[in-house]
């Protein structure tokens, strides 16, 4: 199993970044996927979850609005369209997956994801 993040950089506040998670040695259309973050200092956050078949997601309160998580099973990519970013969106981001197929788990804790991604760098500053 593997996860590969990419797409982070610097950018100013207000702008925009997409994510994007590469997978592979796993059928990637039966697992529910999340994004998670951690800013310097802190521990590391929930950001959002989507299921399976890409139907259903949820927000943290903190990005709702201004982020879209999405999925492209034929690819097997996980992605987060980050908008009007603020600098309290800085932090290393992290793609995650759940051994599950649906929402119908406690996707906020992150002790329910069982592989990780190595994590991509993400600045808000201008």
């Amino acid at each position: 199993v593997d996860l590969v993040e990419s797409g982070g950089g610097l950018v100013p506040p207000g702008g925009s970044l997409t994510l994007s998670c590469a997978t592979s040695g796993f059928p990637f259309e039966v697992f529910t996927l999340a994004w998670a973050r951690q800013a310097p200092g802190t521990g590391r956050e929930w950001v959002s979850v989507i299921d399976s078949t890409g139907t259903r997601a949820n927000y943290a309160d903190s990005v709702k609005g201004r982020f879209t998580i999405s999925r492209d099973n034929a690819k097997k990519r996980l992605y987060l369209q980050m908008d009007n970013l603020e600098s309290e969106d800085t932090g290393v981001y992290y793609c995650a997956r759940a051994p599950d197929a649906t929402l119908q788990f406690n996707y906020r804790n992150l002790d329910e994801y069982d592989w990780w991604g190595r994590g991509t760098q993400v600045t808000v500053s201008s």
